[in-house]
Parts: structure tokens; C-alpha cells; sequence
């Protein structure tokens, strides 16, 4: 686990003061109440997660003005089809966390991990379906453009892997916690949107489909810091970023999903930084 010094500590905990202190509206809170994202560097976006953890940690930031654009997106599309991306996010070692660490400090550290990455799926122009436990689950909409959602998605992955190793992670040290780690597994296929139950405004919606499946299994088997993609978003990447991915050999029967197209054993790709 890395120390910073204090002279670094003073210094992001004063530019946490004066970022909750002024009244302009927080980034996230912009991005995340927003139909159209907006395109933010990576220092940015790092220095305003940093500041956003110290708060939270600190001051007890609460994040605001998250607006539930993928439940109006599916109410608006109940039994409609379309091809999707989606992206699975899990925190790697929460349980252990849950040994370690006081029960509120846990909840401020999950809850606002979560809300970071829901930040950058929101900043890539995906929706976010649902948070489950220490997960998050996104998706990008393709049926229209499915090259620029591929490469939306994949970008926004690595982004997320950004977030947390430049930007929660050093905030996370200074109070001697643990560095947070994540399993990615991304997918393409057709799903339709479900409502359960026959109220169009209060019944539960989701998406259901092969690629919800797929992209849960394929996280579940990366590893820490890992990002895994099916070969349906591979080949739709733009050539520069599939060179970026390599095939993985499975060994020992860890991997047993076949393609309903060809049959044979459905190709994970993983990628290497």
C-alpha cells in the first residue's frame, strides 16, 4: 500500500474544501443529471473522483442529482428489442473489506465506488440498469451504431480501471485502507426490455438476454485490474483498439459457453495494458 506525504494530503484535502465549499454545481452531479455526456479529460476526471472520496470520507458527501435515465429509457421501450452492450464492473475482496473495516467507512467506500463508476458509464453515453451489492451493471445502446457503442464501452472500461487506481485508490491510502480492485466483463447481444408486473409506471423494468448472461460469466472469470470482452464486442472494435486485446487459451475446461452462431467455443478476449 503506497503512503503519500502530507504536504500531498494538505493539498488534496484543500482542493476538496474549496470544490464542496463553492456553489457551482459538482461534475458528477452535471454528468449524471444529463442526457447528453460530455467529454472530460483524464486529469479532470481523476482530481474531481479525488475530491469527491475526500469528501465523502471526510465531510460525509452525498452524492446528488442522479437521475434514473435508464429506467425512463427501458419504461419508455417496455417489450422492445434491441442490441446492447453490457458492461459487469464486481469489487474484487469486499469481503474481506467487511472484516477489516467499520461499517460506516464500508458503506461510504462501496456506495461512492459505485457512484464513480456509474459516473464514467454515464460520461461514455451508457445507462446504468442497476447496482447489485458491490456491482455495477451498465449498458450501451447499439441497435443504431454498434461500432461506436463497442468502442464506447471498451473505452469506458478503461476508464473505470483509471478512476480507481489514479484516483480512488491514492485518497483510499491516506487513511491506511485498502487499494480497490475490479473485475470488467463486457458483451454484445439482442435483449428485450421486461417489465414485471402491469403498472407502466411503478412495476419493476430490466433487460433480459444471452449478453446479461455472458458479460457476468466473463467477469467472473478475469482477474483483479482485468478487463474481458466476447468476441461479439471484438470484432466490432475499431482495429486500433483490437490490437490492444489478445485471445485467452482456456485451460482445464474454465470456460465451456458456445456460440449459438457457430457452435464452436465462444472466443474471450482480454486486454493488455
Amino acid at each position: 500500500m503506497s503512503t503519500i506525504d502530507e504536504s500531498n494530503k494538505s493539498q488534496i484535502e484543500e482542493n476538496a474544501k474549496i470544490s464542496t465549499e463553492q456553489s457551482s454545481p459538482n461534475l458528477i452531479d452535471v454528468l449524471l443529471g444529463q442526457k447528453e455526456h460530455r467529454v472530460v479529460d483524464s486529469e479532470t476526471m481523476i482530481l474531481e473522483t479525488q475530491k469527491r472520496i475526500w469528501g465523502a470520507l471526510k465531510q460525509g458527501y452525498e452524492y446528488t442529482g442522479i437521475t434514473d435515465e435508464s429506467e425512463r429509457f427501458l419504461r419508455k421501450n417496455v417489450f422492445s428489442k434491441f442490441d446492447i452492450i453490457v458492461l459487469y464492473v464486481d469489487l474484487v475482496g469486499s469481503t474481506t473489506m467487511t472484516l477489516e473495516l467499520p461499517e460506516d467507512k464500508l458503506a461510504i467506500i462501496i456506495s461512492s465506488f459505485a457512484l464513480e463508476m456509474a459516473s464514467v458509464i454515464t460520461l461514455h453515453g451508457g445507462y446504468v440498469l442497476k447496482f447489485v451489492g458491490d456491482a455495477v451493471i451498465g449498458y450501451f445502446v447499439a441497435s443504431e451504431n454498434p461500432l461506436l457503442a463497442a468502442d464506447n464501452a471498451v473505452s469506458c472500461a478503461k476508464s473505470m480501471l483509471t478512476v480507481i487506481q489514479k484516483g480512488i485508490n491514492p485518497i483510499l491510502n491516506q487513511y491506511d485502507y485498502p487499494d480497490l480492485m475490479v473485475k470488467i466483463g463486457v458483451d454484445f447481444g439482442q435483449s428485450i426490455v421486461v417489465r414485471y408486473g402491469s403498472n407502466p409506471d411503478a412495476s419493476p423494468v430490466d433487460l433480459m438476454g444471452p449478453a446479461m448472461n455472458i458479460a457476468s460469466k466473463i467477469q467472473s472469470l478475469a482477474k483483479p485490474n482485468q478487463i474481458l470482452i466476447g468476441d461479439d464486442v471484438h470484432h466490432r472494435l475499431h482495429p486500433s483498439s483490437q490490437s490492444s486485446f489478445k485471445e485467452i487459451v482456456w485451460r482445464n475446461n474454465e470456460w465451456k459457453y458456445r456460440s449459438r452462431l457457430t457452435g464452436k467455443i465462444y472466443p474471450v478476449y482480454e486486454y493488455g495494458s
